[in-house]
């Protein structure tokens, strides 16, 4: 790693009683240090407190680590008094744990470093004392145990990090998805039913029987968004396995659509090339909804201009264009934007915009493991 991570202090490896408990171990480790009273009781007792006195903040996450931990030193070198045999030693050690786990790495370092230059001191000048490199070697082992576990700590802690990541990107997916499904669904329904609704308003004096058939296929079409609106909702609902389950649309039923659209008065023509029935279901849907889409925003934007819907399926993809003779707009509202991210969504690609007799709208979405 290059860096490291903000340090969380202690609170996270020793959380709640432990942390006292972890001072404890410290305190009885200095008494045990203190016990000979040397050189003198006073010192003994002095050097134990300013030694548990500078640990209790460590322990507990205070900054600066290196501060805190060179007072807690110097204390319990008060009491040992260059005694390698003096328990209280044994401190040092805790301390150079709690570096590493509490501060960054490079004040571990520093603490290390420290220590072996007080334990080589206390060996070269204070008492020649081969038991000063059994000090040496326990406070450079718990350094470096110390650090690797941090470094799993940190580890962890990315992970964490990365799953909730991944997590919140999965729901974020998935309200776009829902909300391109609901968006879809809705614009449709509520612009075929306008085009009966007007059909029957300007039918409704000369033949009332054809604006009540209007009026029936409005109502038709409302039940319909109802429905489907229920399927895209309960899609959210892990206990309504009747509504997850429910059949979503695909490239069958595009006859189907542009038949809602020309019973609305809309002029539409639908040629399909190739065979439909083996698309993959993710894909049929796809095609669905960007056709779906295309002929809502031709008859919202220009109604009464013919719109061309061309399906190809051919070995390896799938090619759904809608022409229509509209006049080319500057706007790339939520339609074009959930066409594109339908066909993303399995590996295509969508484009709208001046094209063809003037606005064209091309998806190409890949197919494998399909023949002709």
């Amino acid at each position: 790693m290059s860096g490291d991570l903000e340090p969380v202090g202690l609170n996270e490896p020793l959380a709640g009683g432990a942390r006292w408990a972890a001072i404890v171990v410290f305190a009885v480790v200095t008494a045990a240090g203190a016990v000979r009273l040397n050189p003198t009781a006073a010192v003994a007792v002095a050097g134990a407190i300013v030694a548990v006195g500078a640990a209790i903040p460590l322990v507990l996450g205070w900054r600066p680590v290196l501060i805190y931990a060179a007072v807690a030193t110097a204390g319990i070198a008060m009491l040992g008094h260059g005694m390698s045999s003096n328990l209280g030693w044994f401190g040092v050690c805790l301390l150079t744990c709690w570096c590493a786990l509490a501060g960054h790495r490079r004040e571990a370092l520093a603490y290390w470093a420290g220590a072996m230059l007080l334990f080589a001191a206390e060996w070269l000048w204070v008492k020649p004392d081969p038991g000063w490199g059994a000090w040496l070697a326990g406070v450079t082992l718990a350094t470096a145990f110390s650090l690797l576990i941090r470094h799993d700590r940190d580890l962890l802690r990315q992970l964490r990090q990365a799953q909730a990541g991944l997590a919140e990107r999965a729901r974020a997916q998935e309200r776009n998805r829902i909300a391109r499904e609901l968006h879809d669904v809705i614009g449709h329904t509520l612009t075929v039913s306008l085009l009966h609704v007007q059909s029957a308003r300007l039918a409704v004096e000369h033949d009332p029987a054809d604006a009540a058939h209007a009026l029936a296929e409005a109502e038709r079409l409302g039940r319909e968004c109802l429905a489907e609106v229920r399927t895209t909702v309960g899609m959210l609902r892990e206990d309504d396995a009747a509504d997850r389950t429910a059949p979503l649309p695909g490239a069958g039923g595009l006859p189907a659509l542009v038949e809602q659209f020309r019973s609305a008065g809309a002029d539409v023509t639908l040629t399909v090339e190739g065979d439909t029935a083996g698309l993959p279901a993710t894909t049929g849907l796809a095609v669905y909804r960007i056709a779906q889409e295309a002929l809502t925003n031709a008859a919202k934007h220009a109604p009464g201009a013919p719109t061309e819907v061309r399906l190809r399926v051919s070995p390896g993809e799938v090619t759904l264009t809608a022409d229509s003779q509209a006049v080319p707009g500057k706007g790339t509202g939520l339609g074009v934007i959930s066409m594109r991210e339908r066909a993303e969504s399995v590996g295509g690609s969508c484009e709208a915009g001046p094209g063809g007799r003037g606005w064209l709208v091309r998806a190409t979405l890949p197919l494998t493991g399909m023949t002709s």
